[in-house]
Parts: C-alpha cells; sequence; structure tokens
C-alpha cells in the first residue's frame, strides 16, 4: 500500500477529475487551517479527527460528537472539521490531516483501487438520503430527454442509480455534448450542490441528483421538486460509508474501536430522534435552515404519487450502520456499467467479491452493532441480505 506523501501527490496530480469530483467547489475551500492540521499521529491518546461536508448524510459523525457519545467510549475527538468540497476532504484525508470521514462509496473505491490508498471502511455510515429534483414543468423521467441532470461526482451512488433510471426510461446519458430530445440524450454535468438551486432555477439544468438537504431546499423554496427518491430505486441502498484511515485501525485499535462505538450510539439515537438531530445539526453543525433539515430528516409529507415502492421507504434517510457484502458487489457490478468522465481503468477485471474483501472491515462494526442491542436496534435481521434494484 502506498504512503500517504505518494497517494497525496497521486490524487493531486490526476487533479479533481481523478476522483470524479469535477465541478465540486462548494465555495471557498476548505475550512480546515494549518494551525488544525499535521500528519496522522500515532500517539494513543492522540484525539481523533474528523471531516465532514454540510450535508445530513454526515449525521452520524456530528451527533456523535455533539452528543458525547465518542468521549463516553474514552476517546477524544476534536471538533469536527467541516470541508466544502469532496476534492479536499478526500485530500486531507488522505494526507493524514483528519483520520475518519464519510465519503461517497465510489470514491472509496477509487481511492483504494485507483489510488492505492491505505483506508478501510469501517462501516456504513447512512443509507438512502437522497433524490431526482427536477424543474416544475418536467412531467417525468422521460421528459428530461434533451435536458442536462447535474451530479454531484462522477464516482457517486448518485450518477450510478440516476443512469439506471435513464435506461429505463429508454433515455442515454452522454457527457460533454448537447443533448437531443429527437435522439433520447440527457447529459451529465458535475456540479457543485450549492449551484445547483440556481441551475435549475434559471433552467440551465432540468433536474440534479444529490443528497439532502438539498431536495427538500428546492421543494421549500419551491424551485423544483422530488421525481423521484434514491431509494425507491435502490432499496436502503449505502450512499456514504465511514471511512478510517489503516494506520488508525493498525496503530491505535483501541481509539479505532471506542469511535466506532459511539458512531454507531449516534446512529441508533438519530434513528429515533429525528427532530432533535436536525435542531442539533442546524444550531452547531450545518449552514441549511432547521426546517429544511428536518425535512430532510423525516420526509413526513405524503409522497405516494412518486413512489413506486412504498413498503420501502426510500423517502427516509436511515442509519444503519452494517456493511452488507452483497451492496459492494452489486455497486462494483453497477459501476462497471457507468458512463463516466473519470479514470476508470481500476474497474477492469475488479472482481467484486474480493474488493468488499479486501476494503470493508466489519470487525469494529460488528462488535458495536452488538453492543448498542444488536441488528434489530437498526431494522435488521440478518448480516446477509439480497439486493432490491429497480430502477
Amino acid at each position: 500500500m502506498a504512503g500517504p506523501d505518494f497517494t497525496r501527490r497521486r490524487l493531486l496530480g490526476a487533479g479533481a477529475a481523478g476522483l470524479g469530483l469535477t465541478g465540486l467547489a462548494w465555495g471557498a475551500g476548505a475550512a480546515y487551517t494549518a494551525s488544525q492540521g499535521g500528519s496522522a499521529s500515532t500517539d494513543p491518546s492522540a484525539p481523533v479527527r474528523v471531516g465532514y461536508l454540510p450535508i445530513t448524510d454526515a449525521t452520524p459523525l456530528l451527533i456523535g460528537h455533539a452528543n458525547g457519545y465518542y468521549e463516553e467510549a474514552g476517546v477524544p475527538v476534536q471538533a469536527p472539521v467541516l470541508f466544502r468540497s469532496w476534492s479536499s476532504l478526500a485530500e486531507a484525508f488522505l494526507s493524514g490531516q483528519v483520520d475518519v470521514i464519510h465519503l461517497l462509496m465510489p470514491m472509496a473505491l477509487y481511492m483504494r483501487y485507483g489510488l492505492d490508498a491505505d483506508v478501510r471502511i469501517t462501516a456504513w455510515n447512512h443509507t438512502n438520503g437522497s433524490a431526482l429534483t427536477v424543474r416544475p414543468d418536467v412531467a417525468d423521467v422521460t421528459s428530461l430527454a434533451g435536458e442536462s441532470i447535474a451530479i454531484p461526482a462522477w464516482w457517486s451512488v448518485h450518477n450510478v442509480v440516476v443512469q439506471q433510471m435513464m435506461r429505463g426510461a429508454g433515455l442515454t446519458p452522454i457527457m460533454r455534448r448537447t443533448p437531443s430530445a429527437d435522439e433520447g440524450t440527457v447529459q451529465l454535468l458535475p456540479m457543485a450542490p450549492s449551484d445547483m438551486l440556481p441551475a435549475l432555477n434559471n433552467g440551465v439544468i432540468g433536474g440534479y441528483t444529490v443528497a439532502d438537504p438539498f431536495n427538500a431546499a428546492a421543494a421549500a423554496q419551491s424551485v423544483g421538486g422530488i421525481q423521484r427518491f434514491l431509494g425507491d430505486a435502490w432499496r436502503d441502498h449505502v450512499c456514504c460509508v465511514t471511512m478510517m484511515r489503516g494506520s488508525l485501525l493498525r496503530e491505535r485499535p483501541e481509539q479505532a474501536a471506542g469511535f466506532m462505538n459511539g458512531l454507531v450510539q449516534a446512529q441508533a439515537w438519530s434513528r429515533a430522534n429525528r427532530p432533535e438531530a436536525a435542531a442539533i445539526l442546524a444550531d452547531r453543525y450545518l449552514p441549511q435552515p432547521r426546517p429544511v433539515i428536518l425535512s430532510a430528516l423525516t420526509h413526513d409529507q405524503d409522497h405516494a404519487e412518486i413512489t413506486t415502492h412504498p413498503s420501502w421507504h426510500g423517502e427516509r434517510i436511515d442509519f444503519r450502520p452494517w456493511p452488507f457484502a452483497s451492496t459492494t458487489e452489486m455497486l462494483v457490478r453497477r459501476m462497471q456499467e457507468t458512463v463516466v468522465d473519470a479514470p476508470s481503468d481500476f474497474l477492469r477485471g475488479l472482481d467484486p467479491a474480493r474488493a468488499h474483501d479486501e476494503l470493508v472491515d466489519d470487525s469494529l462494526v460488528r462488535e458495536s452493532i452488538r453492543r448498542a442491542g444488536g441488528m434489530e436496534a437498526f431494522g435488521l435481521s440478518s448480516s446477509e441480505r439480497t439486493e432490491e434494484f429497480s430502477a
């Protein structure tokens, strides 16, 4: 496994497009400062450093800090550091400036196999929590022919799933050329989530697929409406995973285990206390208004008219930490079918089962789930499942 300096150079050499991150600068760079920085520590008493993006995907990492769960587990944790782009978060993680992050799972695969980074997925951070949002005049997915759709990153579950939706509707995803309604093509545009609402409102794009609260914000501002929740296409799919640096797992195993205990406790609490979680996120960690965050965490309005599988409850973000091997395997296969304007050689010949075994370390989360009351505490009955995908 390559060292952090070499891996960081590869990341920088590949540029934003190398991570599938083109167009992801959310504003001024990371909130991370040099005074907080430094390389990864081997001191078992050193605080664990957490990085996050200001989206509801980060809920478990942030609630674990806010509610003191890490401290209760005997793990000192610095105040989580907000980053404004996936690229700045990834660079800080790979260079050892932060130890734990939430990350789009396809990017995690790219880090491991495209950059040969010393990183591991240690749990799922959350499930669902994303949607396809469209302009008010777009009646259905087929009406997107000739339009452009914004995605948060090439290597994102959003891009993977929305392309399956397009193909299911008889549309063809394309890149770098003008879409045609007659030909049934839809152009994919990587775009900063903060730019998606204005672009939708101005008619630059026909829709976007992204994590909440950006979908909830469009509805709140009457700029657009949710066409379909991604969890209604891929049941309880993973979006962001919890990533730890390999050095933390090897050299500070007790801290890694304690951190995972706190994270899983935060997931259980967040599932049962959604309004309270929204208040904490709005008051301390996220820039969006509390009503928008609350809507994103609850989605308590009726969505029957846009739901194909109501029993799946794909409209609601959930916090289920167990990393199912079947999902990793399906994701690798779907990524191999996905159109991207980013390096994809790492997928060639990648065995889906091997990818899970090499990238995912479930030893910590298995014990943390047991301590939290078992799989049942997260609405699960088994550590295995059959994937359900219906684009």
